[in-house]
């Protein structure tokens, strides 16, 4: 625990020091996450081909029936590019 001598006053003065700078810093924050947000990157060849519904491969029986066979997929994908 930290402890603070001083008047009143000056106590007063030194938090609100400190209540002003943690608003800062979070406006600041939400500044940065909306501008980090904004900015979108152009997805590649491959993430293109597995967002698209059509181009998905499912295993159809074991352990792993319902998930993505991404070997097949990714087969599938390297070959539709030749």
């Amino acid at each position: 625990m930290v402890k603070i001598e001083g008047t009143l006053d000056e106590i007063r003065e030194l938090i609100g020091d400190a209540r002003r700078t943690v608003r800062d810093v979070k406006s600041t924050t939400k500044k940065v996450v909306k501008a980090a947000k904004g900015t979108k990157r152009k997805l590649s060849d491959w993430q293109r081909y597995i967002k698209n519904k059509s181009n998905h491969i499912k295993f159809k029986r074991g352990d792993k029936k319902g998930r993505l066979d991404l070997k097949r997929m990714s087969a599938a994908f390297k070959r539709s590019r030749k």
